[in-house]
């Protein structure tokens, strides 16, 4: 991913990655056969975002990372019982199905769902920011102190044993208590409209409690639908909307 230093100077390879993202340009495998421009976006972005084909899972690894304890490299397999953990300043860009992920540094993640009705991510320790493909059975992500349910959406958490931090960026989200399921409320967001911490204690007698936007991207957002052939629901055709991130 850019540093910040290359952040402020691609202005103009970042507005086309935008507005090619935002358009569809690269979600339906036609994207990239704008060769004149390819030079230039790689050398900032590392790849460029597009679906990946059939029996590839990884887009891009910073870093060391495991995957089921292994090594990881660009022709790993996630497979849906996989276990991921990444290093210090490390990350990982991948996909799962029909859903796609970043695991950013220091982040442990554990899949189930190959042998169980319901499909779970669960984030031990952490951030992951992640696009999910509607399905008729809903998705969850457990932390230390939620739980997350989803059907179809894009959801940036990142958690603690103390905390979690989600952000609905857009679709609908039912967030708990992962040790108590009646403290619960149900988000519906179209662009971070509801940021929330899920408190392990309650902050003057609430477990659930509002946020601000932080820590991720549209940009990262974009590239992920398109990495599942996927637009965001949002336009961005004519801006460059960042917001604030961190370093992975």
């Amino acid at each position: 991913m850019p540093t910040r230093h290359e952040e402020d100077i691609d202005d103009p390879r970042r507005a086309f990655l935008v507005r090619a993202l935002s358009l569809g340009w690269l979600a339906g495998g036609a994207g990239w056969q704008l060769d004149a421009l390819a030079g230039p976006l790689t050398d900032v972005f590392g790849a460029l975002p597009a679906r990946l084909p059939t029996g590839r899972s990884i887009f891009r690894i910073d870093g060391q990372v495991w995957v089921d304890g292994k090594p990881a490299t660009r022709d790993t397999v996630i497979g849906d019982d996989a276990h991921i953990r990444t290093a210090e300043d490390a990350s990982l860009v991948g996909v799962v199905g029909q859903d796609a992920l970043i695991l950013r540094g220091r982040s442990e993640l554990q899949l189930s769902g190959a042998r169980t009705a319901k499909r779970v991510f669960r984030l031990v320790t952490g951030a992951m920011l992640a696009v999910f493909g509607r399905r008729e059975q809903a998705l969850d992500i457990q932390t230390p102190t939620a739980t997350i349910g989803i059907r179809g959406t894009g959801v940036y958490t990142e958690a603690d044993e103390e905390k979690t931090y989600v952000c609905t960026c857009y679709g609908r989200t039912s967030i708990g208590a992962a040790d108590d399921p009646a403290i619960s409320e149900i988000v519906t967001a179209q662009h971070h409209d509801a940021p929330r911490w899920v408190l392990a204690r309650p902050q003057n007698g609430r477990r659930i409690i509002p946020a601000a936007f932080q820590w991720h991207t549209d940009l990262e957002l974009m590239t992920l639908e398109a990495l599942v052939g996927r637009q965001v629901p949002f336009g961005l055709e004519d801006m460059d909307y960042r917001g604030p991130r961190r370093e992975y």
